[in-house]
Order: structure tokens, then C-alpha cells, then sequence
């Protein structure tokens, strides 16, 4: 097995769920055990020990009280199934990721983030309560009343609590499928950070980064600003397009790219396309089709073939606000001057997370991706330095390679999560590959 980024690769014996009811038996019956649902954790999160549950095929929408906007669905159900079917009738969720091809049950585990972090929290903040399969096989209901110290732990516990069975949260009402998107064009790191916190009221903000800039543009940025377009903005367009379905048009990767195809020289000329293509919509108010706006990647099918057979790693870091600019200027300039430029570079501000090790804390996070090679890992541990020097940390649900020394240093509430897999017997049944390479 593997995750999203092709590395690194583990053997684990699938096993396949289809009902509820057999998910106690499989939990009390084995030792090294992982939920899995679409595999994309980028890692070695989703890969169990010994076993690891396939969990896709608990895909039902069980209820929807359009009274409340409240949905419960198994753990299972697509992101994008619950678009699909929910977007038309004027709902959207409270929180996406970067890609709409996740569970809902992996967003649990990973208390996923998106572009309104800033201003919303992070998924788990919406999060009514789930039923959650514990080490003895009893499913017990958590919420923020019931079992609460199980329900924050679970809350980006990376799945080392138990198996979601099913969760219930709240959708956003939204007037229209379309999003009006303002550009602000950001010529360094400093301006970039300005304009998202000058930004920060709004509803969805994230910037994308050249990182192959250097000097005086180091950290040049464009900043996407974000909301629901209203159905005074829709003035002139047809009733029919309100919620107007997403183009058919998708292509995919069939077959690996060679790894010299990603090089300085490639991204360089995609980052100044880019850059100027966008720079051109910075003076107006466009509307963007949330599919677009939300999951751009989506529209190529296993794009992490980019990078090769070999695959590739992401790096996402959190740093607090006082620190970015050194920090995230460190990172950027250690980037450009290997050569190393990353494809797809991201920077979003963050607020607080709840769960005991939730990613987010107030701050900024800069997300990189690099192909597998040799020479990348070295790099990728000076930046580790950085990180854990400022008080960040690095995102589980994207890591493949950190040291247990930078994972202990960034999430101080470590003890008291691995004090209640003790308690409950979370350690004897739940291990994922990364749980054991980082001692949880």
C-alpha cells in the first residue's frame, strides 16, 4: 500500500467493510489495525500496521434535516458525493480540503482545513458527534457533552482512537454554486502576508507562491480572495445556471511522467505564466465555479504521476504569525537556491485547533511538494529546524518522513493523547504505519 504521494510503499493485509455491524468484529479480532477511506493522506498514515480497513464501503447518507442544514452520513461517504447531491439544493459543506475525493471519516481523522480556516476552524469545529468503534467493539456516541475527551482526541487523532462509523454535521446554506473571487497581486513574502491578513475577514483567502523567485520577489504570491456569490452578483445569468453543474471535461494521467520533466526549468515557466495569467484578473471581481475554486487539482485525474514512480512529498508546516516572515522566508529561500522548486506551493493563515493533535494553530501554513530524490530529504530536514525553532509543526495527514524528535516538539498535547490510547486500549488495536514511525 500507499498513500497520495507514492512513498512510502508497506505491505498491510486490506480488509474490506461494506456494513456497520461488522466493524466490531474486525477491530476486537486484530492488533495493528487502520481505517482507511480514499487513500488520500499523502503518507504512511492510512496504512496499518499489520491490517488496515477499508472503510468505502460505508457510503450511505443516512438523514438530512433541511430545518437545521444537519446531515449524518456513514464514515465512508465521498466529499464529492455529498457535493454532488447537496450543492443543487443549495447546500455546501462547512469546510473542504484541497480535493473533494476524500471520506468523511478521513476528514474526522485529519481535522482537514481549507481556505476559511482563518474564520470557520476546521472541520471537526462542525462536527455534531459521531459513533466511534472502540478497542473493546462498543460504539460509543462522542460529541463535545458525550465522551468528549474520545471525541477531541478523535478529532484529528489520525484514526488511532477508533473506526468512525458515521458523523453528523452541519452544511452552509449558499445561494448559488459560484464563487466571486478577487485577485490581489503580491510582488514578496511580506506583501503576501499582508494581504491575508488584511483579508482575513473574508470568507475563503489562499495564496499560491512561486517559489523559484529569489531577492527582492522572494515569496511572490498570488492571493485568491473568496465567497459565496450572491443571487444579486448572478444579475443577468439564467435561474438554470444558479447551481450550474461542473464541466465534463477532466483528464487523467495514464501512465507516470518521467521524474527530469519537473525541473527548475519547467516550473520556472509555468510559475511566470501563472503569475501573469493571474495578474491580469487582479483589477475585477470574477465568478468562479466552486469546483474550480475549491479542488483546481481535481480536474486532472492521478496527477500525483507527475512526479514519477518514484512519487513525491509534501511538506506543510504551521509557524505562528509573529515568526512568519522569517521563517517562511528561510523555508522559500532554501527552496530557490537548490533549484528545487516546488510545482504547487500554497500559503493559507490559520486559526486554533481543538483536537489533542489537530494540525492548525494560529499562524500561517506553507504547503510544498517535491518529487522523491536523495537530495530532497536533507532539505527537507533544515527546514524541520526552522519549523520546530518558531514552535510549528508539520501536518500528519502530509507527512511521510519527519523525525519523532520534530513530531514530540510540535505537538505539545502528545502525552495526554497516547495517555488515552492507553486507557482505552487504542494502542493494542489502532497502529498505522505512522503511528509507529513517530512512537504515538
Amino acid at each position: 500500500m500507499e498513500g497520495w504521494g507514492r512513498y512510502p510503499r508497506h505491505e498491510s493485509q486490506a480488509i474490506d467493510c461494506w456494513l456497520p455491524e461488522a466493524l466490531a468484529g474486525t477491530v476486537t479480532s486484530r492488533t495493528g489495525l487502520i481505517g482507511r477511506g480514499n487513500g488520500r493522506s499523502y503518507g504512511d498514515a492510512a496504512i496499518g500496521e499489520y491490517s488496515t480497513l477499508m472503510c468505502r464501503g460505508l457510503s450511505r447518507i443516512r438523514r438530512f434535516d433541511p430545518s437545521s442544514a444537519t446531515l449524518t452520513v456513514e464514515a465512508g461517504v465521498m466529499l464529492s458525493d455529498i457535493l454532488r447531491s447537496f450543492v443543487p439544493r443549495g447546500y455546501f459543506p462547512p469546510v473542504v480540503p484541497g480535493t473533494k475525493f476524500v471520506t468523511v471519516g478521513g476528514m474526522i481523522a485529519s481535522d482537514v482545513h481549507g481556505k476559511n480556516h482563518h474564520r470557520d476552524g476546521g472541520f471537526g469545529d462542525h462536527v455534531i458527534e459521531f459513533k466511534l468503534v472502540v478497542a473493546s467493539g462498543e460504539v460509543l456516541t462522542c460529541s463535545r457533552t458525550h465522551n468528549p475527551e474520545l471525541f477531541f482526541a478523535t478529532v484529528g487523532g489520525m484514526g488511532m482512537t477508533g473506526i468512525v462509523e458515521e458523523a453528523t454535521f452541519r452544511l452552509r446554506p449558499i445561494e448559488s454554486g459560484w464563487i466571486a473571487q478577487k485577485t490581489i497581486v503580491a510582488e514578496n513574502l511580506g506583501e503576501a502576508l499582508k494581504a491575508l491578513q488584511q483579508t482575513e475577514d473574508a470568507t475563503y483567502s489562499v495564496a499560491w507562491i512561486d517559489t523559484l523567485s529569489q531577492g527582492a520577489s522572494l515569496g511572490r504570491s498570488l492571493i485568491f480572495v473568496g465567497e459565496h456569490a450572491t443571487l444579486d452578483q448572478l444579475a443577468g445569468m439564467p435561474r438554470a445556471d444558479r447551481f450550474a453543474a461542473k464541466d465534463a471535461g477532466v483528464v487523467s494521467l495514464p501512465f507516470d511522467l518521467p521524474q527530469w520533466l519537473l525541473n527548475k526549468t519547467s516550473v520556472a515557466a509555468f510559475n511566470e505564466l501563472y503569475f501573469r495569467a493571474g495578474a491580469r484578473k487582479a483589477a475585477k471581481t470574477s465568478l468562479v465555479h466552486w469546483d474550480k475554486y475549491f479542488f483546481p487539482l481535481d480536474g486532472i485525474l492521478e496527477w500525483n504521476r507527475l512526479y514519477g514512480r518514484r512519487g513525491f512529498l509534501q511538506h506543510q508546516c504551521v509557524v505562528p504569525a509573529e515568526d512568519a516572515l522569517p521563517v517562511l522566508s528561510g523555508i522559500l529561500d532554501r527552496f530557490a537556491r537548490s533549484g528545487k522548486g516546488s510545482f504547487l506551493a500554497v500559503l493559507k493563515k490559520l486559526g486554533g485547533g481543538n483536537g489533542l493533535l489537530s494540525f492548525p494553530s494560529p499562524g500561517y501554513t506553507l504547503a510544498l511538494d517535491l518529487p522523491v530524490t536523495q537530495e530532497v530529504f536533507g532539505l527537507l530536514d533544515e527546514i524541520d529546524e526552522l519549523v520546530v525553532r518558531a514552535g510549528g509543526r508539520l501536518y500528519l495527514a502530509k507527512d511521510a518522513r519527519q523525525s519523532r524528535q520534530t513530531f514530540e516538539a510540535g505537538y505539545t498535547r502528545l502525552a495526554a493523547f497516547k495517555e488515552l490510547r492507553k486507557v482505552t486500549g487504542a494502542d493494542r488495536h489502532f497502529n498505522s504505519r505512522l503511528a509507529k514511525r513517530l512512537g504515538i
